[in-house]
């Protein structure tokens, strides 16, 4: 059986680009995970920001990091106190001077992390899972997503045997290079176990290979501003 390969990974450098944006030839090891437990440390401080994506980019003795959010106020704070203190959190933990760019998601139906997350949430809630996902795939479809598709996999509705379902909608080609998928993966933690939850979203095709087209899409269609 043929295995699918990540719609994020097979694009980098057609129309995705890396979420960390450096070079090292020595450190690179040290620097990677660095990257790693600060992209960590954040989703996990800012869960309820309902964060779509988080770029770092590091230059000198400087470090810029972009989030994506839906909720841009929850990670800003009261008079900008919260930003302030995830500053100084993370500049103890880089050692480097930080810079915080703040952008905001406009429409989350469209951004395959976040609708997986929505998922996992309600189905913690116990709402039924067809019903989280028909939700999921008409509100994407509604607000101009070309096409979706969500995988739920484990034991749905307290079943004894885990099983999968699978919901699609429109036209989500995975072989077709130029086509902008966006792809993520997200974990529901039941009472009877785990549920796994996978969404690939089609947000169009992209002509020209732009490495950054992806980004420059979403402005232009503005779900991110």
């Amino acid at each position: 059986m043929g295995q699918k390969v990540n719609p994020n990974g097979i694009r980098l450098g057609i129309n995705k680009t890396w979420s960390s944006r450096w070079f090292s030839k020595t450190n690179y090891t040290k620097l990677l995970h660095e990257d790693l437990n600060i992209k960590k440390y954040v989703e996990a401080k800012l869960k309820s920001a309902s964060i779509s994506k988080i770029i770092i980019e590091r230059a000198a003795k400087k470090l810029r990091l972009t989030i994506f959010s839906s909720r841009p106020g929850i990670i800003i704070g009261k008079k900008g106190s919260d930003i302030e203190n995830l500053k100084n959190v993370l500049t103890k933990m880089s050692n480097l001077e930080v810079f915080l760019d703040i952008k905001e998601v406009r429409k989350p139906e469209v951004e395959a992390k976040l609708v997986a997350e929505n998922i996992a949430v309600q189905l913690e809630k116990r709402i039924s899972f067809r019903r989280a996902m028909k939700k999921a795939v008409q509100s994407s479809m509604r607000l101009g997503a070309k096409g979706i598709k969500v995988v739920c996999s484990g034991r749905l509705g307290g079943s004894e045997i885990a099983r999968t379902e699978k919901y699609h909608e429109g036209s989500v080609p995975l072989h077709t290079l130029r086509s902008d998928i966006d792809y993520a993966t997200a974990k529901a933690e039941t009472t009877y176990g785990i549920c796994g939850i996978k969404v690939w979203i089609n947000k169009g095709e992209i002509l020209i290979k732009d490495p950054y087209g992806s980004e420059k899409n979403q402005v232009e269609q503005g779900s991110v501003r």
